[in-house]
């Protein structure tokens, strides 16, 4: 095996982050027992701010970028792996803490490998990526917490993006009514191929002040945080689910006991990365199962070559993009 190959790396310098490609060999990763020969990453809003610096998200330098990859085990010392299976890794620190998918081989600890499903390929998993997984992973959890279609109508804030964008297919995809609220005018269209019965802009949206508002959902996936997040404690009914993702807009949450006290009204915090294995597992078979999106074609249909990377990060950071992209690695000559 060629013990050299490409990697997009960041570090840190007197001046700030820097990231750009470099040579390195195997021997120079971070610690794992299974090496994966990378065909495929994607791009997450997590991913933008690492290699721009622009959010402080890597905890150790320098680190290759990308917290996901698909390909094929290449070497593995755990046992539940074999040379030329399919496998793919969300998370997990890759990218933060580990040296992540942004290169032709990446290590990984076999806690953190899931097998790709039958159902789905390389390709297909890292069009889902983190954003898939995330949005996954809450429409799993607001089901087990007895959220059904019949309930009622489910809100999505953020709607356009890689996790909006994929929960919004795979709801509506189920039978629920679905309601998109998205900053992007120009989105309309594409949300409602995705499935969206109403679209609602923030400027639609009368947040309110009152601790109990009129009830508007029977659930939702909050991407934003902030008053967003608020205004959905307020409006959701009597049992409903929150799914909360994201904090594009705030980190802040003002809202009283009220509507948990009186509503029954759950919030679910969702972490991708601290899954715990046999969850992850259950959710990535989900993802290629009842949960598969129907128009993920639609959503990732931008995908790039490895070198394009460096110029792919701005376009996030200023709200560009809708839906995912998919990085294609190149393998070694």
């Amino acid at each position: 095996m060629d013990n050299q190959f490409t990697a997009y790396r960041i570090e840190k310098t007197d001046t700030g982050i820097v990231a750009d490609f470099q040579q390195m060999s195997v021997d120079e990763l971070t610690d794992g027992d299974v090496l994966i020969r990378a065909e495929f990453s994607g791009i997450n809003y997590k991913d933008a701010l690492a290699a721009t610096g622009a959010g402080r998200i890597l905890r150790r330098f320098p680190l290759n970028g990308g917290i996901d990859v698909a390909g094929v085990v290449e070497q593995s010392e755990d046992a539940r792996f074999a040379p030329g299976d399919p496998v793919l890794v969300t998370g997990c620190g890759l990218g933060e803490e580990f040296d992540g998918g942004y290169a032709q081989f990446v290590r990984a600890r076999g806690d953190w490998v899931i097998p790709v499903p039958d159902g789905l390929d390389t390709r297909s998993v890292m069009a889902i990526g983190t954003a898939g997984f995330t949005a996954a992973l809450a429409v799993h959890r607001m089901e087990q917490n007895g959220q059904a279609p019949g309930n009622g109508p489910i809100a999505i804030t953020g709607a356009s993006g890689g996790v909006g964008s994929i929960a919004l297919d795979m709801l509506a995809g189920r039978g629920y009514e679905v309601v998109a609220i998205s900053s992007k005018m120009n989105a309309n269209d594409y949300l409602g191929a995705l499935g969206a019965s109403r679209i609602l802009h923030p400027s639609d949206i009368d947040f309110g002040r009152r601790p109990l508002e009129k009830a508007l959902w029977a659930g939702a996936v909050d991407n934003l945080g902030g008053e967003f997040l608020t205004w959905l404690t307020r409006t959701t009914d009597f049992w409903g689910n929150i799914a909360s993702i994201g904090l594009a807009s705030s980190h802040e949450l003002n809202t009283t006991v009220m509507p948990f006290i009186l509503r029954g009204v759950s919030l679910l915090g969702i972490n991708s990365v601290e899954t715990p294995r046999l969850l992850r597992e259950a959710v990535w078979e989900r993802l290629a199962g009842d949960l598969k999106p129907p128009h993920l074609d639609l959503i990732a249909s931008r995908s790039i070559g490895f070198d394009e990377l460096p110029g792919a990060f701005q376009d996030y950071l200023d709200s560009k993009v809708t839906g995912r992209t998919i990085v294609a690695i190149p393998a070694i000559a």
